[in-house]
């Protein structure tokens, strides 16, 4: 019985021990930020990043521009039909996780540093965040549609970060294969592109 004991209270720390590892981030704050034709006129694309993190609100008001639930239903980005096709992971120096948009959550695949793989640049491996756009081919067939949803996710990200003096650039060439794998994406869902964000060098 005493081992019994010990085996469930081990399994009860490891079952909190994992789900400790989730980050719950600070609710996103959809006012304030640069006038649209303002964030429009300083959009760029940037590839010197400082290694200086992003803090728990920005990270959070980030996914939200660039994906999140602006409506009960509906998103920040289009997509074709509304499938929603699209999710966001983050790679971050603590490990890869995936953003459940609805709860605002930082969901923990990996705590292996994947950062060297959403890109072949050096800049990549150094920059404190990597956002990785995946589609569900399930949801959405047709994958032109995809790679044109992504764009305007691309697009949210770079507006965010010209309104918050962020520096950005997004990627097709990627490591798919095995970032794939590390992420431990099932087949029908593919990368699509990746961005790199972080604070100007």
């Amino acid at each position: 019985m005493k081992k019994i004991m010990v085996l469930i209270t081990a399994c009860l720390l490891i079952s909190s021990e994992i789900y400790a590892q989730d980050i719950t981030l600070p609710a996103p704050q959809t006012d304030g930020g640069l006038p649209l034709m303002q964030a429009l006129s300083q959009r760029q694309t940037q590839r010197a990043f400082s290694s200086k993190e992003l803090d728990a609100q920005t990270l959070s008001n980030l996914l939200w521009a660039a994906n999140g639930f602006n409506r009960s239903d509906k998103r920040t980005a289009p997509t074709a039909m509304n499938r929603q096709e699209l999710e966001i992971y983050v790679v971050l120096p603590t490990g890869a996780y995936w953003h459940d948009a609805k709860n605002n959550i930082l969901v923990q695949k990996t705590t292996e540093d994947l950062r060297s793989l959403p890109g072949q640049q050096e800049f990549v491996a150094a920059a404190p965040l990597n956002i990785v756009i995946v589609a569900d081919t399930e949801k959405q067939g047709n994958k032109e549609f995809c790679y044109i949803d992504a764009g305007y996710i691309s697009q949210n990200i770079y507006l965010f970060c010209a309104s918050e003096g962020l520096a950005t650039v997004v990627r097709g060439m990627v490591n798919r294969e095995a970032l794939s794998k590390a992420l431990n994406l099932p087949e029908k869902q593919i990368i699509v592109v990746a961005q790199t964000v972080g604070y100007p060098q």
